[in-house]
């Protein structure tokens, strides 16, 4: 059954529209399963109604009749969602006979739901003339191939594959898509995607433009790749046996002009340019052998891989596109990189949307540092067929929406221009102190990582470093920086700031960010090798970074060091000891340098209940509440399928932030908080009331926490911190803040980072252009 599973899903994902994958679907299981009648359904959410779209035993005529949404079987299974397994459907007091489909003579009933991400798509039902119930093993396998199938129905909808019957012909869909927020802010532009380099998977369909032209490059780079073989195989000559000698000879014949080569040729005077072609042929091939038995045989599969990314990397050095960027570009890609952030020109850059990736990656990082809105892991977004269409990036919400509606495009537009208003109007905060109605003193430091982080912050009235990111100068090399190279940059970022305090960071590794020359392979990376525990391992690494930053403070002494991912106060202690090590061996060489302030960051569980402790070993505590929230709740917050369960604003959250403040306070040792908490206007409310003596953020965000809390008194924070404390739901939490500050007058806070949903909002003709 697993092999029929796989192939009929291999088909599915092979088809070129959703009703060829219907018909797929329909044939197959219905052949599979031995059964005489296989059937979708699919949910129109805007008329209430299913549609018969496919089906195999049922009079085809019937394609395209409706029934209600709580009609007959089918409304039910979508109702109750969960499968209805019925030996005698017709006894059902549910069942609803339609005369045109000729299901009268069919007893035995399965249907089961298609859902995806919590949304009813469509019921897939199997039916029989037998009396019967059907077996638990062909229940298993009709539920395994309904969840496959929401995943394809879900892509034709957003790509407008799915005619709605109320929408007017040629009318584009509107949809939306989650990822993860990247860097804040909303963008309304025109898609650009840039597809990586000989990636197969990446390559769309298109018509040639001169089939002859393709036929031609197509034949240069087969012969291309033939002569790599050749030239490698004669390299290897004396250094392997004659039966692996053997396969570069198959792999050489597989390019022959009657096997792949052909194909390919084929479909090219068919009209499909040179690299769609082969895309589809090496696609064709791969499905065949990974359906063998044969484990030798499968493996193959790898090989014509490697074989069509050799040939397509000829053809794209052949036909290389000179991408022209709109005045509006939002950059899409597979995985958005650095190099491609630079190709764009920054006056016509206003969106990123990266399919793969996280918060803290690269991309990320520079597109906080820029001021891009962007949008990380997007992993259901249709990437490769969005060139030139219209879109919605929200990067405070992690949201991307395809083909808006007037409606929803003008809205956002008011979400920009007030957000622009605002922000100009916080221009006159920028040289004053955060200093709350009832005269509280409240520093604002921020997070930084790259040099034009700097500028930003210096710009925006920040009175420090809360978290300097020391990683990201390892990141963007291809080996470790020196001590002379790490001294230098460290001494940019102490200089820009100085007398102001900055807070370095050790190097924080593993997890999520890696170094391509230090690779870390773990089947849980979050629960592994990261952070403190790398470098206490490799005291070679962490006292070099130790010394260049004692070094780097030398005659300006705003250095404070900070100790990432610590979870025992062993580790404390042995960081502790490496710190004076590297301090004693730096005076020894002359260098006139303070022992600086040594802090501990409060990110996993464990922490929060050895607070007492630590601070008699150190100066500070900071809280890095991205970690300590996603540890706390079991939720990586990178992953768009979960992101809805990441909520700072969770009780347990709450109780953690304020229990590391109280034990922190009771031995008189300031707490800090880094993570994206501080950033928040909501969140920076319940922060300040817990007692929290510094808050450090982007540099993005600064402007609007300041004016948040020039704008409230603590006294009434420690109110709304009591009301929501007890609470038992995020959501809940997250809304009474809102409420809260909207009375108080401070709504406009909230206006950019509010949710607009386009299921609530009237089809109207499109504005922002054509879409999907």
């Amino acid at each position: 059954m697993l092999n029929t599973l796989r192939r009929i899903v291999q088909e599915v994902n092979a088809a070129h529209d959703l009703e060829t994958a219907l018909d797929i679907i329909v044939t197959q299981v219905r052949q599979a399963m031995h059964t005489e009648v296989c059937s979708v359904y699919l949910f129109d959410h805007e008329t209430n109604q299913y549609t018969l779209m496919a089906t195999e035993g049922l009079n085809r005529s019937a394609i395209g009749i409706t029934i209600g949404r709580s009609e007959g079987l089918v409304g039910q299974v979508g109702l109750r969602e969960e499968p209805i397994n019925l030996e005698d459907a017709p006894t059902h007091p549910k069942f609803l006979y339609l005369e045109e489909t000729g299901e009268e003579c069919f007893h035995a009933f399965l249907g089961v739901p298609i859902i995806h991400h919590r949304q009813i798509l469509g019921v897939l039902v199997v039916q029989q003339r037998e009396r019967r119930r059907f077996r638990e093993s062909e229940e298993s396998f009709l539920v395994t191939m309904s969840a496959q199938l929401a995943g394809v129905i879900a892509h034709a909808e957003a790509t407008g594959s799915i005619k709605k019957s109320n929408r007017k012909s040629g009318e584009p869909h509107e949809a939306k898509f989650n990822g993860v927020a990247g860097a804040p802010g909303v963008a309304i532009g025109e898609a650009v995607v840039i597809l990586p380099p000989a990636f197969l998977s990446a390559v769309p369909d298109k018509e040639a433009e001169d089939a002859d032209l393709e036929l031609h490059s197509f034949q240069q780079a087969l012969e291309a790749v033939r002569e790599d073989m050749r030239r490698t195989a004669s390299k290897l000559a004396d250094r392997i046996r004659p039966e692996e000698q053997a396969l570069f000879d198959v792999y050489l014949r597989m390019l022959d002009d009657n096997a792949i080569g052909a194909e390919v040729s084929a479909l090219i005077r068919q009209g499909q340019w040179a690299q769609g072609a082969l895309r589809q042929v090496i696609e064709e091939h791969v499905r065949a052998f990974e359906m063998m038995e044969d484990p030798y045989l499968r493996e193959r599969a790898v090989d014509v891989k490697d074989l069509g990314r050799r040939v397509l990397a000829y053809l794209q050095e052949d036909n290389k596109i000179n991408v022209s960027y709109p005045e509006n570009t939002i950059l899409i890609s597979e995985e958005v990189t650095p190099t491609m952030l630079g190709e764009v020109p920054k006056e016509k850059l206003v969106g990123l949307v990266s399919v793969l990736g996280s918060v803290n990656s690269h991309v990320a990082i520079l597109a906080r540092a820029m001021g891009i809105p962007t949008v990380m892991g997007a992993v259901d977004l249709p990437y490769n067929q969005l060139s030139g269409k219209k879109m919605i990036v929200d990067g405070n919400l992690g949201r991307v929406y395809l083909s808006p509606s007037s409606e929803l495009c003008n809205q956002y537009q008011e979400v920009v221009d007030e957000e622009k208003q605002f922000i100009a109007g916080l221009e006159g905060l920028k040289g004053r102190p955060c200093i709350t109605r009832d005269n509280f003193r409240i520093p604002l430091w921020v997070n930084t990582g790259l040099m034009t982080d700097v500028m930003r912050s210096l710009d925006r009235g920040a009175e420090g470093v809360g978290l300097y990111r020391t990683e990201v100068p390892f990141m963007i090399r291809e080996r470790f920086p020196s001590e002379n190279e790490q001294q230098e940059i460290y001494r940019a970022q102490l200089q820009a700031f100085a007398p102001s305090p900055v807070t370095m960071r050790t190097l924080d590794i593993g997890g999520d960010k890696s170094l391509s020359y230090f690779p870390i392979e773990e089947d849980n990376p979050f629960l592994g090798w990261r952070g403190i525990r790398v470098t206490l391992d490799h005291p070679e690494i962490f006292l070099v970074q130790i010394r260049a930053m004692l070094k780097a403070s030398a005659g300006l002494n705003n250095l404070r060091i900070m100790l990432p991912m610590i979870s025992s106060v062993a580790e404390v202690d042995d960081a502790l000891h490496l710190i004076h090590r590297a301090y004693g061996e730096v005076v020894s060489e002359g260098v006139n340098v303070q022992f600086p302030p040594v802090g501990v960051m409060i990110e996993v569980p464990g922490a929060v209940y050895q607070v007492s402790e630590f601070v008699k070993r150190v100066d500070f505590l900071s809280i890095g509440s991205n970690d300590l929230t996603q540890y706390i709740l079991a939720v990586d917050r990178n992953n768009p399928r979960v992101a809805d369960l990441y909520h700072s604003f969770h009780p347990a959250v709450l109780y953690a932030l304020q229990s590391v403040v109280k034990d922190a306070h009771a031995a008189g040792k300031p707490v800090s908080i880094c993570g994206e908490m501080a950033g928040e206007p909501l969140a920076v409310v319940l922060l300040v009331a817990m007692g929290f003596d510094v808050l450090s953020m982007n540099a993005t965000n600064l402007p609007k926490v300041k004016w948040v809390l020039s704008n409230i008194s603590v006294g009434w924070a420690k109110e709304v911190l009591s009301k929501v404390l007890v609470l038992d739901d995020a959501k809940i939490i997250h809304s009474t803040l809102e409420l809260e500050l909207r009375k108080a007058g401070l709504g406009k806070i909230l206006t950019p980072a509010k949710e607009l949903n386009p299921t609530e909002i009237s089809a109207s003709p499109n504005a922002c252009g054509a879409g999907i």
